[in-house]
């Protein structure tokens, strides 16, 4: 088997991206349909007073690396022609006031904002957080329970994030409302971990929060195409 540099593994993704993105659109014209009737919802976890975890250097938020790579990822699927939508679109919250019950006021929004869009897909963009052990790091991917079409996609983007991270993790089943919520394709992308010092500096770096869009983005088409 041959194994490829970190250099040249994201150069290939990058060349898969570009080939990818020619080719998805042709491939459902070919059974009837066109990449704008595919839609396409991007979901920025958290916002607001419900900041997510924090950067265990930088007290960077999650939830602004989050809408920051959600905006990225929106203009790569909207750069192929797919219908695009963000749950999340500003800093705010989607809870109106910061009253009790804002964080399941929250949810039900981003749920009210999936039916309404009725997409092929979801991609919910969170960072994890794991301060029982700071040495872990990567991307990883999260599929609904007993879901084959979603396990089957976790695993695509898994393997962009393991290309890109140096790592080999692996796609996992859970058990969360983002998940569950709908009956649609859905995966929770957990693009880091904040709490280990080179994943935070990474994902803050606007470089490479480019090529983790690249690397998610890729993995969607991989399963698409």
């Amino acid at each position: 088997m041959l194994f490829l540099s970190k250099t040249r593994a994201l150069a290939f993704a990058a060349a898969l991206v570009l080939l990818l993105a020619a080719c998805v659109p042709l491939s459902l014209a070919s059974r009837g349909a066109h990449a704008a009737s595919f839609c396409v919802v991007i979901d920025a976890g958290h916002g607001g007073v419900d900041a997510g975890v924090l950067g265990v250097r930088s007290e960077v938020r999650e939830s602004d690396l989050n809408l920051q790579l959600a905006r990225l990822l929106r203009e790569r699927f909207a750069r192929a022609g797919f219908c695009t939508v963000l749950t999340r679109t500003g800093a705010g919250g989607l809870y109106g006031l910061p009253t009790p019950g804002y964080k399941k006021r929250d949810m039900q929004r981003r749920k009210e904002i999936i039916e309404s869009a009725s997409p092929n897909l979801v991609l919910s963009v969170h960072q994890n957080f794991f301060p029982a052990d700071p040495a872990r790091r990567g991307g990883q991917v999260f599929y609904r329970l007993h879901s084959r079409e979603g396990e089957a996609l976790a695993a695509s983007i898994q393997q962009q994030l393991n290309a890109l991270w140096g790592t080999s993790l692996s796609a996992l089943a859970g058990d969360y409302f983002m998940l569950n919520c709908t009956p649609y394709l859905s995966v929770i992308v957990e693009c880091g971990f904040l709490s280990n010092a080179q994943d935070e500096a990474a994902l803050t770096d606007a470089a490479f929060r480019s090529k983790l869009a690249d690397a998610v983005f890729a993995g969607a088409l991989a399963y698409f195409a």
